[in-house]
């Protein structure tokens, strides 16, 4: 008797220890043990519940929906242990709680017959929830990435698409079908290619700040759209890179408005330009307009005749290289990016401003150095900029004065100087130079443009501008882009 006791004590305590609520049963299906677990869950009392039927302690509603009763009764039949699954369960004046519950076969002392059955209950109610709530937040995200006006693409460490959202499908043309397991890079322009490459790399090897890129993506028509990538790296708890993220933003508007401002520009440049274009054009017309004097005052002198049109010839040619010029510096330009030698865009916009800058009394010196390595760049775009900051130089010296242009390999690129002996600018106009309308000149003679668009095609163009400058003596740009096949810098 004193071992029973013992026993009963010890099986009370465990009873009483476990997390779960437990109940044992016998084959009328009456109550024979609650521990208090269930007892407080269930804001019973020991007493309302001991000797009462399963019916009576909990809900009809949910031994119907569960079976509960039968799944029981076929415990004490086949003595097999059996996992019923999950219970939603509320008690009056309770919250609803969920759990998950488990019938096991409790033997008589002889192991031959099961004498009772317990059912253990475990509370699951908080991890549901928890459960609920993370796919919530879950839901939400994966509905901020499909709303999102951006491309959003998750990658896999080695930079295969491991998802790919309703943006990336619009504006690439590609489904999910069409990109899954796919590089990234693979969908990127060919010149943009190893930059992609370089950046992803860095974030694989654990770079914690995001590079900031742009390259073109090629869409299943074989079209290019221009977007500005920020790829940045996923890591776990221990802090290892598990994935990267790359989020990219269509540039199609933008470039078509900066487009059009450069385009406004050049037109401001031509009327700036009209005075030294306009003579510079006369004197082949002076010049063919003598000729065909002599040739109709000497109709029979051959040597004349023979001077007279070689010089007509010589005219001619060198009126249709400026009007030819001019058509390519007015014509909009066009997206193409190809490999450029920058001393022959340069070489071509002096030649289209000097006489501008010969009317000014300006003398240009070229120091441009041989065997530079090529760029890629928009030959159009980039004599814009050079064509803005030989005239800026030039509105700095109104009574004339020295510019010196010099080309020269440097930092795996090239730099373009543009140096001048103007009145230079202060410091507190300095740091405001590139700014979008800003600017010194008399009002109606700039909108403050030049330079902001200038410091924008050289940003496309993964190079950057800077400027130095002593009031007095002048000032000194500086662009530089970098050289092919090199990586696109952030500056």
């Amino acid at each position: 008797m004193t071992q029973e006791i013992a026993f009963k004590q010890l099986y009370e305590g465990i009873l009483a220890s476990i997390p779960a609520s437990v109940l044992l049963l016998d084959r009328r299906l009456r109550v024979v043990s609650a521990n208090r677990n269930f007892l407080d869950k269930s804001l019973r009392s020991q007493d309302a519940t001991l000797g009462q039927e399963l019916a009576q302690v909990f809900p009809p509603v949910l031994l119907t929906y569960t079976h509960l009763e039968d799944r029981i009764r076929k415990v004490f039949d086949t003595g097999q242990a059996e996992d019923g699954g999950e219970m939603t369960y509320r008690a009056p004046g309770v919250p609803t709680r969920v759990y998950f519950y488990r019938l096991t076969p409790v033997y008589d002392k002889g192991g031959r017959r099961v004498e009772h059955v317990m059912l253990l209950m475990e509370d699951r109610t908080d991890r549901v929830r928890l459960g609920e709530e993370i796919r919530r937040v879950e839901q939400h995200l994966a509905s901020v990435v499909e709303s999102a006006n951006d491309i959003v693409v998750s990658m896999n460490v080695d930079g295969a698409i491991q998802s790919w959202n309703r943006a990336a499908e619009v504006i690439s043309g590609f489904g999910w079908e069409h990109v899954r397991g796919r590089p990234l890079i693979e969908l990127c322009a060919p010149e943009n290619r190893d930059s992609v490459r370089t950046s992803l790399l860095r974030m694989r090897g654990g770079q914690r700040t995001s590079a900031n890129i742009e390259a073109d993506l090629i869409t299943n028509t074989g079209n290019r759209v221009p977007v500005a990538w920020s790829l940045s790296s996923m890591r776990d708890d221990s802090n290892w890179v598990i994935g990267l993220v790359a989020i990219g933003r269509d540039l199609s508007e933008r470039r078509q408005m900066e487009a059009q401002l450069i385009q406004s520009a050049k037109m401001v440049s031509l009327g700036i330009m009209a005075g030294g274009i306009a003579h510079e054009i006369r004197n082949p017309l002076a010049i063919c307009s003598a000729a065909a004097q002599l040739l109709h005052e000497y109709p029979d002198d051959s040597p004349l005749i023979h001077e007279a049109t070689a010089k007509i010839r010589v005219a001619v040619r060198r009126a249709s290289e400026i009007i030819e010029n001019l058509l390519k510096f007015a014509r909009p330009s066009e997206d193409r990016m190809a490999s450029l030698d920058l001393n022959e865009v340069v070489y071509e916009t002096l030649r289209l401003i000097g006489n501008e800058t010969s009317l000014r009394l300006i003398k240009v010196q070229e120091n441009l150095t041989n065997d530079l390595p090529t760029v890629l760049g928009n030959r159009s775009l980039l004599q814009q900029v050079f064509t803005n900051l030989i005239l800026n130089g030039s509105n700095a010296m109104p009574g004339g004065g020295e510019l010196c242009v010099t080309t020269r390999a440097q930092e795996q690129g090239v730099q373009v100087i543009f140096g001048d002996t103007g009145h230079g600018i202060i410091p507190q106009h300095l740091d405001h130079i590139f700014d979008p309308f800003f600017t010194t000149m008399p009002v109606g003679q700039g909108v403050g443009l030049g330079l902001s668009i200038s410091y924008a095609i050289a940003k496309q163009h993964g190079g950057r501008i800077t400027a130095e400058s002593q009031v007095g003596k002048g000032s000194t740009f500086t662009v530089w882009l970098p050289a092919a096949g090199e990586e696109t810098r952030d500056k």
